[in-house]
């Protein structure tokens, strides 16, 4: 048993900003800093466009809290967000398709 969790954060642009004012925000605000927090793992940050940003972390649970004042501290004011546990489909899927082939 993992003793993390992935967490799956939308980090979604808002609109009435273009990406100067982002980024001036996140500057301000020591987004880059300050997130992740210590103790937590990037496991995935993708761009969507149109969108913002996909981030899966790898979070121990008592660093849960700490993710979520990152968060607020330093991210509200770019983007408006959304959180989501997660697990790994990969190997599910994989015996899936092992399990049809023949």
């Amino acid at each position: 048993m993992s003793d993390t969790i992935l967490l799956t954060i939308f980090l979604k642009h808002q609109k009435d900003k273009n990406l100067g004012e982002i980024n001036k925000k996140l500057d301000e605000t020591g987004f880059w800093k300050r997130f992740p927090p210590a103790g937590c793992e990037v496991v995935s940050w993708y761009v969507m466009m149109g969108i913002g940003q996909v981030v899966t972390l790898s979070v121990p649970p008592e660093k849960l809290r700490d993710v979520n004042l990152a968060i607020e501290q330093s991210a509200w004011g770019a983007f408006d967000t959304e959180f989501f546990p997660t697990y790994d489909f990969r190997p599910v899927w994989d015996k899936i398709k092992g399990s049809q082939s023949g």
